[in-house]
Protein backbone atom coordinates (compact mmCIF):
# COMPACT_ATOMS: atom_id res chain seq x y z
CA UNK A 1 0.00 0.00 0.00
CA UNK A 2 1.40 3.66 0.36
CA UNK A 3 3.65 4.16 2.83
CA UNK A 4 3.24 7.98 3.92
CA UNK A 5 6.01 9.50 6.27
CA UNK A 6 5.99 12.98 7.76
CA UNK A 7 7.83 14.79 5.61
CA UNK A 8 5.41 13.62 2.08
CA UNK A 9 2.16 14.42 4.73
CA UNK A 10 3.90 17.67 5.78
CA UNK A 11 4.52 19.05 1.91
CA UNK A 12 0.82 18.21 1.21
CA UNK A 13 -0.45 19.83 3.82
CA UNK A 14 1.92 22.66 2.98
CA UNK A 15 0.70 22.33 -0.35
CA UNK A 16 -3.14 22.81 0.72
CA UNK A 17 -2.49 25.63 2.54
CA UNK A 18 -0.94 27.64 -0.54
CA UNK A 19 -3.24 26.58 -2.68
CA UNK A 20 -6.01 27.60 -0.47
CA UNK A 21 -4.73 30.43 0.66
CA UNK A 22 -3.96 32.19 -2.90
CA UNK A 23 -7.11 31.34 -4.50
CA UNK A 24 -9.15 32.53 -1.30
CA UNK A 25 -7.44 35.52 -0.94
CA UNK A 26 -10.03 37.71 -2.74
CA UNK A 27 -12.87 35.74 -0.96
CA UNK A 28 -11.38 35.95 2.23
CA UNK A 29 -11.01 39.55 2.53
CA UNK A 30 -13.58 42.00 3.62
CA UNK A 31 -12.25 44.52 1.56
CA UNK A 32 -12.13 45.29 -2.20
CA UNK A 33 -8.74 44.90 -4.05
CA UNK A 34 -7.54 46.87 -6.58
CA UNK A 35 -5.24 45.26 -8.90
CA UNK A 36 -2.10 48.39 -10.09
CA UNK A 37 -3.12 49.04 -13.53
CA UNK A 38 0.26 48.10 -15.21
CA UNK A 39 -0.37 44.37 -13.90
CA UNK A 40 -4.12 44.34 -15.06
CA UNK A 41 -3.23 45.68 -18.42
CA UNK A 42 -0.63 42.70 -18.54
CA UNK A 43 -3.11 40.26 -17.65
CA UNK A 44 -5.04 40.78 -20.65
CA UNK A 45 -2.22 38.93 -22.96
CA UNK A 46 -2.02 35.88 -20.23
CA UNK A 47 -5.40 34.10 -22.83
CA UNK A 48 -2.78 34.92 -25.53
CA UNK A 49 -0.02 33.43 -24.19
CA UNK A 50 -1.73 30.35 -22.93
CA UNK A 51 -3.25 29.84 -26.41
CA UNK A 52 0.08 30.16 -28.05
CA UNK A 53 2.16 28.13 -25.46
CA UNK A 54 -0.57 25.26 -26.57
CA UNK A 55 -0.48 25.87 -30.22
CA UNK A 56 3.16 26.87 -30.76
CA UNK A 57 4.61 23.40 -30.62
CA UNK A 58 2.14 21.34 -32.56
CA UNK A 59 2.48 24.16 -35.39
CA UNK A 60 6.45 24.44 -35.31
CA UNK A 61 7.29 20.65 -34.39
CA UNK A 62 6.97 17.35 -35.27
CA UNK A 63 8.10 14.38 -33.29
CA UNK A 64 9.85 16.43 -31.16
CA UNK A 65 11.92 17.72 -34.00
CA UNK A 66 11.46 20.86 -35.41
CA UNK A 67 9.77 20.85 -39.15
CA UNK A 68 12.10 21.40 -41.93
CA UNK A 69 10.28 22.16 -44.69
CA UNK A 70 7.30 24.38 -45.63
CA UNK A 71 5.33 21.17 -47.04
CA UNK A 72 3.43 21.09 -43.72
CA UNK A 73 -0.63 21.40 -43.68
CA UNK A 74 -0.46 22.96 -40.44
CA UNK A 75 1.82 26.08 -42.03
CA UNK A 76 -1.16 26.38 -44.27
CA UNK A 77 -3.83 26.10 -41.66
CA UNK A 78 -2.60 28.51 -39.35
CA UNK A 79 -2.25 30.76 -42.16
CA UNK A 80 -5.38 30.60 -43.36
CA UNK A 81 -6.22 30.98 -39.64
CA UNK A 82 -4.73 34.37 -39.68
CA UNK A 83 -6.18 35.45 -42.33
CA UNK A 84 -9.45 35.01 -41.74
CA UNK A 85 -8.94 36.86 -38.02
CA UNK A 86 -7.50 39.81 -39.88
CA UNK A 87 -9.63 40.02 -42.10
CA UNK A 88 -12.74 40.06 -40.29
CA UNK A 89 -10.86 41.81 -36.94
CA UNK A 90 -13.47 45.01 -36.74
CA UNK A 91 -16.68 42.33 -37.23
CA UNK A 92 -15.32 40.22 -33.84
CA UNK A 93 -14.36 37.04 -35.54
CA UNK A 94 -15.24 33.90 -33.81
CA UNK A 95 -12.93 31.26 -32.28
CA UNK A 96 -14.97 28.44 -34.34
CA UNK A 97 -14.52 30.66 -37.44
CA UNK A 98 -11.24 30.17 -37.51
CA UNK A 99 -11.11 26.86 -35.94
CA UNK A 100 -12.89 25.80 -38.74
CA UNK A 101 -11.00 27.79 -41.46
CA UNK A 102 -8.05 26.35 -40.37
CA UNK A 103 -9.05 22.99 -40.20
CA UNK A 104 -11.20 23.33 -43.56
CA UNK A 105 -7.50 24.36 -44.93
CA UNK A 106 -5.28 21.37 -42.77
CA UNK A 107 -7.61 18.55 -44.12
CA UNK A 108 -7.19 18.62 -47.56
CA UNK A 109 -3.72 19.19 -47.55
CA UNK A 110 -2.97 16.55 -44.92
CA UNK A 111 -4.09 14.20 -47.19
CA UNK A 112 -3.22 15.51 -50.41
CA UNK A 113 0.49 16.35 -49.19
CA UNK A 114 0.81 13.96 -46.20
CA UNK A 115 2.63 15.72 -44.07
Amino acid sequence: MLDFDLEHLGIILALAVVTVLSRGFFVLSDQAFKLPYWLERSLEYAPIAALLAVIAPEVLTSHGEWIHTWLDARWMACLAGVIYYTVLRKHNPSLLGVIVVGMSVNLPLHIWVGA
